[in-house]
């Protein structure tokens, strides 16, 4: 059986944004056995997209490692190069599908470009291939593993750099504000001591904080069954969109017109103040610092018309 190889080793939201990209080559390619070379943590959400038939475990560049004969395509939706190309071209495929780059003549393929919103980047990319992909197919079907918080409002802190935190005591003061519903508060790996930080501020009891008491599939059924999440630009804001479940989303330092939903999505509300900074910055991100408490609960308030108005 031929094997397609697609490389995309970062983060939950990445895998999110690349879904309709590898459903695209799942019908482009039927016969093929489709490997997403990605960390091993996302495996259950990549099982959920209907799209990949094995997860060889990936944690970043340079730690692509095939075992077996070379796959017919090899497709890198991890970056624009060249390392990502590189690690590809080391499994010698019968044809690669990648963006080209300078440092890299020989690979054809189509200009990296920044302005374009990430899901519609890799349907490009499989587009100028003759594969077509439907930016909109990004919905998953629930999961089946057990739900510690059924119905509850998903607050998620933390987020993987700190330009994109919001901070504690404002999450604190959302869920003091919604307190007539049952308030959570999720957080990865690392983040406990900060959703316990939300929780204490918000008088929140203890088994609110679901930060290390869930893995991915666990924090998964806890937003496709949330109420609401409210959270920064993160993996978790793309679960709910993946879910469909109403979600209230802080933007900055980078625009949603690069990582929110794309489309009329209507059960999500994007909070952005319309300034651009460092993402990768050590402390939040001013425009971030602009949405206020007040926005974000008046569009929570939207989603759940009726939420105390504590």
């Amino acid at each position: 059986m031929a094997v397609t190889l697609v490389l995309r080793a970062l983060g939950l939201g990445d895998l999110l944004t690349a879904v309709p990209a590898l459903r695209a080559l799942r019908a482009a390619r039927p016969g093929d056995r489709i490997v997403l070379a990605a960390p091993a943590p996302l495996a259950p959400l990549a099982e959920l997209s209907g799209a990949v038939d094995e997860v060889l475990p990936t944690p970043g560049l340079g730690e692509l490692h095939w075992p077996g004969e070379p796959p017919a395509l090899a497709v890198n939706l991890h970056g624009s190069g060249p390392e990502s190309s590189t690690d590809l071209l080391a499994t010698r495929p019968g044809e690669l599908l990648t963006h080209r780059h300078p440092d890299l003549p020989e690979v054809r393929g189509p200009a990296w470009r920044e302005d374009v919103h990430e899901v519609r980047r890799w349907c490009d990319l499989l587009g100028s291939a003759g594969i077509p992909a439907e930016p909109d197919d990004l919905a998953l079907p629930a999961p089946k593993g057990p739900n510690p918080a059924p119905g509850a409002v998903v607050l998620h802190p933390g987020a993987a750099f700190p330009s994109r935190r919001w901070p504690a005591h404002r999450f604190a003061a959302v869920a003091r504000a919604l307190a007539g519903h049952r308030v959570v508060v999720t957080g990865g790996a690392g983040e406990e001591g900060l959703a316990r930080e939300v929780a204490e501020a918000a008088g929140l009891a203890e088994d609110a904080v679901l930060a290390g008491r869930t893995d991915l599939a666990g924090l998964a059924a806890v937003v496709a069954d949330a109420a609401l999440v409210v959270c920064g630009d993160t993996g978790v804001g793309h679960l709910a969109t993946a879910f469909g479940t109403p979600s209230v989303l802080l933007f900055g330092p980078t625009p949603p017109s690069r990582w929110g939903p794309p489309g009329n999505r209507s059960r999500h509300k994007v909070l952005w103040a319309g300034r651009r900074g460092d993402p990768f910055a050590d402390r939040p991100d001013p425009g971030l610092l602009r949405i206020t408490e007040a926005e974000v609960l008046a569009a929570a308030r939207m989603l759940l018309p009726e939420a105390t108005n504590a």
